[in-house]
């Protein structure tokens, strides 16, 4: 608890602008968790390859009933396709792929905001700690320098916390928005494929 307590304290004197700080780690903690959660939920893509093998050996009703079994934006896109046989197959799912893109893309410009924000809020607090340390310069001289310095070191853990934020989240990040791109180009390829077995089958 002592450690706690030590931890605690020292971040107190990074000033007030510690409190947005504060607040944007516990957002992009939870942005974090969000994200894990969902992508935990998506599963692989097995089963949509499962679908679009079944598909292209001619097998429909069974491809449809795996897809629409299975979870996961392909999946669900592949299952649009296949729902609107003998209709517009490929209109189908490029309306299924552009509502699963929102959803795949969803908190990341909150991620975003808080990789830019919290090292500028941090700089933020260091000048403001830099002023009041100045402040103290032009009104006891030299006579104290303990405090000046003690004040300076101070400024810069607001520094410190930003760039620590900002570099935590980064990370996370760029894994999600890595893991999107993934999905929508495999959302890509498998429409492809879907598209040129219904025409082979003279399905429209």
């Amino acid at each position: 608890m002592s450690q706690i307590g030590t931890l605690v304290q020292t971040l107190a004197k990074g000033g007030p602008v510690m409190i947005p700080l504060l607040a944007c780690s516990i957002v992009a903690l939870a942005v974090v968790v969000e994200r894990l959660a969902f992508w935990w939920r998506q599963g692989d893509q097995g089963p949509a390859l499962r679908a679009l093998e079944l598909a292209e050996r001619g097998k429909l009703d069974e491809a449809l009933e795996v897809a629409r079994r299975a979870q996961g934006p392909t999946a669900r896109m592949v299952a649009a396709g296949l729902a609107e046989r003998p209709g517009t197959a490929t209109a189908a799912m490029e309306a299924a792929a552009q509502a699963e893109i929102g959803p795949l893309r969803s908190y990341l410009p909150v991620l975003d905001t808080i990789i830019t924000l919290s090292p500028l809020l941090g700089l933020l607090g260091t000048v403001t700690g830099m002023i009041a340390a100045f402040g103290i310069l032009s009104t006891t001289g030299m006579n104290q320098p303990t405090a000046i310095t003690g004040g300076v070191a101070e400024a810069l853990i607001a520094t410190a916390a930003g760039l620590a934020i900002a570099i935590v989240t980064l990370v996370p990040y760029n894994y999600f928005t890595a893991r999107a791109e993934q999905a929508m180009d495999a959302m890509e390829r498998l429409a492809s494929r879907l598209d040129v077995a219904l025409k082979e089958q003279q399905i429209p």
